[in-house]
Order: C-alpha cells, then sequence, then structure tokens
C-alpha cells in the first residue's frame, strides 16, 4: 500500500526549530511591552509661558524724605592769650658746624692692625699632655715617654725621701694608709693648688708640705704654647705596729 502524504513533507522534524522562533519572538513583543513609556501630555512643559496667568506687581510709592541742613557753627569764642614772664634764661645751644676748611690742617689716621688674640688652653692632665714637664734632671731623656717615666720616679723617690713617716704611729694609726694629692705645674713651671685627702688632717697637711717642696720643673706644652699640668700622685706608706 502506498502512503497518501509525501515523506519530505513531514513537519515534525522541524517543530523545535518553529517552537524557538516561536519563543524568541513572545520574548521580544514582551520587552517591547514593558520598555514602552506614555506621558501625561499636561505635565509636559513646552516652554511658552502664559501672560494671562501672572499677577500684577504692586510698586510701592516711595516717598522723597529730605534732610534738613545742619545748623550753623556758633560763632568761635574769643582767644584768651596768657602772657607769662620769662623769668627763667634759657641755654642756646650752639651747634658747630662740622665742615673742614681748607686752612685746616687734616690729621691723617694710622692704619689699624689687627691683633690677634692668643688662645686660652685650659689645664691638661698629665697622662694626656703633648709635651710633658720636666723635672730637674730628666732633660737628657728620650721622648715624652721617657720624661713622664723619668718624672713620676724623681716625684716618688723626692717624697719617700721627705715625708715624715713617724705620724703614723704618733696619730695611733696602723696597717696601710693612702693619702691623695693633686696639684698644678703652671705655665711657669712652679707647683700650685696642692690638694690632698688621707685619714687624718695631720697626714693631709705633711703631704701638702711635702709635694710643695718639689723642685721648679720646665712647664709643660700643649699645640706649642706652656700650659698648666694636672697631676694626681697617690702616697702610699706602711704603719709598723
Amino acid at each position: 500500500m502506498e502512503p497518501k502524504k509525501n515523506p519530505k513533507a513531514d513537519l515534525t522534524r522541524r517543530s523545535t526549530l518553529f517552537l524557538q522562533l516561536g519563543l524568541i519572538l513572545v520574548l521580544l513583543i514582551t520587552w517591547r511591552s514593558i520598555e514602552h513609556k506614555t506621558y501625561d501630555r499636561t505635565a509636559v512643559d513646552i516652554g511658552q509661558v502664559n501672560l494671562d496667568e501672572l499677577e500684577e506687581e504692586d510698586v510701592p510709592i516711595t516717598q522723597d524724605l529730605s534732610t534738613p541742613p545742619p545748623p550753623p557753627p556758633p560763632p568761635p569764642a574769643p582767644e584768651i592769650i596768657d602772657v607769662v614772664e620769662d623769668e627763667e634764661e634759657v641755654e642756646e645751644t650752639i651747634i658747630e658746624s662740622t665742615e673742614t676748611s681748607q686752612e685746616e690742617e687734616i690729621v691723617e689716621v694710622e692704619e689699624v692692625e689687627d691683633v690677634e688674640e692668643e688662645e686660652e688652653i685650659a689645664d691638661v692632665p698629665f697622662t694626656v699632655i703633648e709635651n710633658v714637664p720636666v723635672f730637674p734632671g730628666c732633660e737628657s731623656a728620650g721622648g715624652n715617654n721617657a720624661k713622664k717615666k723619668c718624672m713620676s720616679d724623681k716625684v716618688k723617690k723626692f717624697i719617700n725621701r721627705k715625708f715624715n713617716t713617724e705620724l703614723g704611729s704618733e696619730l695611733g694609726l696602723s696597717g696601710i694608709n693612702r693619702i691623695y694629692v693633686r696639684f698644678k705645674i703652671d705655665k711657669n713651671g712652679d707647683i700650685v693648688g696642692v690638694q690632698a685627702r688621707g685619714p687624718h688632717p695631720r697626714l693631709e697637711k705633711e703631704a701638702q708640705r711635702v709635694v710643695k717642696l718639689l723642685p721648679k720643673m720646665k712647664p709643660g706644652k700643649q699645640r706649642g704654647k706652656n700650659v698648666g699640668v694636672l697631676y694626681s700622685l697617690p702616697i702610699v706608706f706602711q704603719v709598723q705596729d
């Protein structure tokens, strides 16, 4: 039996395509209907002015209030002048002219020389002095360190020879006693500013007496100039029981 319809005319094969096209068309119509806007014609301002709606403005009437001129000033009172007798004599100041005449002798001013002020160098400790003071008998020592050692040895020997060690037993002291002495060798090499601190005032006075007996030295130098040199010396002696 032969089929009545042409198999090529079967529309079911393209039903899916037609369905998709239909959905797209429906969505397009729906979107356009949502986006469509309408406006009230009465609310649209077209930029025209209705002259009938303008209210008339009331202009206030101003009065011309002119201020009257000020009254004329009163006539001036007669000026009273008191005459004061000139009893005090006033000395007149005579200002002499500063201009010089050709006949006057002009004094020439000599050139002013700049006097350089000498730099004041403070006292320097014995340990850091550039050129140490030279104790008598240490002139032949080599360098600066050799002169330092020579001076220290000479000072110790001098004090050991001059110090009265019997004071310890007289004062009732025992054991090892220390006296700390400090003095300065000034710019001239003299011993000045002797200070002592010890266990008894008499020991301090004895230490000061002995240090003041030190001979005059050649002063120390810093940067080529004589300066004061600070020297510290501990004196240690033991009292025999």
